[in-house]
């Protein structure tokens, strides 16, 4: 086992009132802390989904591990081939190379505290989603950056089965 050190010598403080966030209804994304801002410990966001909203599809990190926690409502959260209902309070972390996705649960709203360690520059990512949000890009311009934001997206048997 390695150990990992982040170098970074000023606290990172982010206050609500100063997040960006991008999309809405029926999914918001607050950024809250990128790579760099944290010496390369974590990148976290704050994820708000409307009742049902899907929040990822199916997707692996290979040089990290994600953490939900919920903050409230309830959300479903694949990690490999199971499939688990998370709730108010809950945290779920899903080691590296491990499939993953989550949603709220169908007619509950999800609030979900979304960490990366060790961290991605990823706000860029969640820029490329808006973009094409905004029809601005294309969905399939997302497999041109995979690498970059170590972001794999795979298929799921398991995960449309439960959304479908």
């Amino acid at each position: 086992m390695s150990l990992f050190v982040p170098r970074f010598e000023d606290t990172a403080l982010v206050r609500e009132a100063g997040a960006e966030v991008l999309g809405g209804d029926p999914a918001a994304f607050r950024l809250l802390a990128d790579s760099s801002a944290t010496g390369g410990a974590l990148s976290a966001v704050r994820v708000t989904l409307a009742e049902g909203a899907d929040g990822a599809r199916p997707h692996l990190h290979r040089r990290s591990a994600e953490m939900f926690y919920l903050l409230d409502g309830a959300a479903d959260v694949l990690s490999g081939d199971d499939v688990v209902t998370a709730e108010r309070g809950d945290l779920i972390v899903v080691p590296p190379d491990r499939p993953h996705a989550f949603a709220a649960v169908p007619g509950a709203t999800a609030d979900l505290l979304v960490v990366i360690t060790p961290g991605v520059e990823r706000f860029e990512y969640f820029r490329h989603l808006q973009r094409i949000r905004l029809g601005e890009a294309t969905p399939e311009s997302l497999l041109e950056v995979q690498e970059r934001y170590d972001n794999h997206f795979l298929d799921s048997v398991t995960w449309d089965a439960r959304r479908h």
